[in-house]
């Protein structure tokens, strides 16, 4: 055992020996292209770059609209083609100064940290929770969260093929601080793992908590992965038409795995893929990207970590089962909806409430707060399948304030989904007489 210790602490000292001789280099170019910012990264090559330089660029919601990646040997060469969200050149003094520290000479040590690490944080307690979706999950969470004198922060959920996982940053209801007393958060971890199981005792569920600062989008990533989402089930009803179509083949001269991705484009596409591909053990060796249109075509040259490219078909079938699973969860199906108001504990639970009770569903949601000011994000769909009635909306606009929830988009612009689609319900109206006696969160008085 300290014979190994000691290889690794080499290994580390040669890295960042190797580092400091060959400091990463960033090049950043607002002429050599009409439309968009090039940026250009040449750094030692280590397991994981690609997604931390792919992770730094999206966290800044700028859009990768064509990327030529080479990573063959121990060097590292990237071109980005990147947007802002209105599609123009990126000109912001702060952004392009941030790009330049985050992966320049100054990060040399700090991949591994920012990436998958978990560093202390006294601001928030971060809730992970995995499990079986179904209609008023998040309302249900929500509630009891507020019952325990916890005030959700931020949090981000995602559903896919029936699965549901959320990352829930909370703090103490009085002190605004994390919840760090080992007797309330194994009482945290009780109640919340009771409503993911539901009336089923059997039904898969996972609590976990954390006082560390993670991505919470590759968190969530890694959660449903972990939890098999990419599994379907011979009754899918999601048309082959509606995946992305992704593709592996072997190149045998070369030893390389050559996956190709065609679906319709959106932002953070390139990240989705790339954090599933590593998460995988799979190394990008060369890449080609064009997002440019309203289609996205990725090219990957890939082989495991062990050096071997795919070698079975059953291999084959699982990663294009994970890269079409990773594309999948972000879609967002529905009606999108903004919420902007003051800040204050059972916000989320009270708004969640009242879209159940009006029987709407949501697929994704991310909860923010900044200043005292929350800033949610919803899409909601009718739990029947058919579009939202904008008299259900107007009706839940009134309740909540015109001014404070916003719709983006037309109801009438939805389409009906099938009911004997697969669930992929995170709140509903199926749920209202539910109460939080049956799963043992509060005492009966009657």
């Amino acid at each position: 055992m300290d014979n190994m210790s000691f290889s690794n602490d080499m290994d580390d000292e040669y890295e960042k020996l190797f580092r400091r001789m060959n400091p990463p280099r960033v090049v950043i170019d607002n002429e050599a292209c009409k439309n968009a910012t090039v940026i250009r990264v040449d750094s030692a090559n280590k397991h994981g770059i690609l997604l931390e330089v792919v992770q730094v660029l999206t966290d800044l919601n700028l859009i990768i609209t064509k990327a030529y990646i080479s990573s063959d040997g121990g060097w590292f060469m990237d071109v980005f083609n990147v947007t802002d969200q209105d599609g123009n050149k990126v000109t912001n003094e702060g952004i392009l100064d941030y790009i330049r520290k985050s992966l320049g000479p100054e990060s040399c040590f700090t991949y591994s940290v920012r990436s998958v690490g978990v560093k202390p944080s006294l601001d928030h307690t971060a809730i992970e929770l995995t499990g079986c979706d179904r209609p008023g999950l998040l309302s249900e969470l929500s509630a009891v969260l507020t019952h325990l004198k916890c005030n959700v922060v931020n949090a981000e959920v995602w559903t896919h093929n029936t699965r549901a996982a959320a990352v829930m940053h909370v703090t103490d209801e009085q002190s605004g601080c994390a919840i760090t007393e080992p007797e309330r958060l194994s009482r945290i971890k009780e109640l919340l793992c009771n409503v993911l199981k539901g009336s089923s005792k059997s039904s898969e569920a996972k609590t976990a908590v954390s006082h560390g600062i993670t991505h919470t989008e590759r968190r969530l990533h890694q959660m449903m992965f972990a939890d098999r989402d990419y599994e379907r089930t011979d009754d899918d009803a999601l048309g082959e038409n509606k995946r992305p179509n992704v593709n592996v083949v072997n190149w045998y001269d070369k030893d390389y795995s050559v996956v190709t991705i065609q679906s319709k484009d959106r932002p953070k596409l390139l990240f989705d893929t790339v954090c599933t591909l590593t998460d995988m053990q799979y190394v990008v060796f060369h890449a080609n990207i064009n997002g440019e249109g309203p289609e996205a075509y990725q090219e990957y040259y890939i082989r495991h970590i062990d050096g071997s490219p795919v070698k079975s078909d059953a291999e084959r079938q699982r990663v294009i089962q994970c890269l079409e699973a990773a594309i999948e969860r972000r879609v967002s199906e529905g009606l999108k909806l903004e919420l902007c108001t003051t800040d204050r504990v059972g916000l989320l639970s009270d708004v969640t409430r009242i879209f159940r009770e009006n029987s709407l569903t949501v697929t994704r949601a991310e909860v923010s707060t900044k200043a005292g000011k929350a800033l949610n994000t919803f899409y909601v769909r009718d739990a029947s399948g058919y579009p939202v009635d904008s008299k259900t909306i107007d009706s839940i606009r009134q309740v909540i304030g015109q001014t404070i929830l916003k719709v983006k988009g037309s109801p009438e612009e939805l389409k009906p989904v099938p009911q004997e689609s697969p669930t992929r319900f995170l709140f509903g109206g199926l749920f209202k007489s539910r109460s939080f006696v049956n799963f043992g969160l509060v005492r009966s008085y009657s």
